[in-house]
């Protein structure tokens, strides 16, 4: 049974970065499309970015392009969000999930069946 276990989450000032990690067991977490979403308080949950298992396609969200990296590591059956230029805006409860493709689907419109607890990100001065 695939579980999913985030970390990396914690207090930082703006401008300054954090890599988040999702890390799987039970599965290959590379055999899934894997997602990072986040709730900022007070808001609904928002999608970040996301990777496809099958031809490694990104998707970010337009406020996250070009400062948020999402990678796998294989290896270590990890997923991981490198952030970066943080602002305040990017406060929030941070989830990963996973699903495994369904054809057609892109990362970006898959209905995620499987998700972790969340890491908790602050972007404070």
């Amino acid at each position: 049974q695939l579980q999913l276990v985030e970390s990396g989450g914690g207090l930082v000032q703006p401008g300054e970065s954090l890599r988040l990690s999702c890390a799987a067991s039970g599965v290959t977490l590379e055999n899934y499309d894997i997602g990072w979403f986040r709730r900022a308080p007070g808001k609904e949950r928002e999608g970040v970015s996301c990777v496809s298992s099958t031809d490694g396609t990104t998707y970010y969200r337009e406020s996250v392009k070009g400062r948020f990296t999402i990678s796998r590591d294989n290896a270590k059956n990890t997923v991981y969000l490198q952030m970066s230029s943080l602002t305040p805006e990017d406060t929030g409860d941070y989830y990963c999930a996973a699903v495994f493709p369904e054809i057609g689907t892109p990362c970006s419109r898959a209905d995620y069946s499987t998700w972790g607890q969340g890491t908790q990100v602050t972007v404070s001065s």
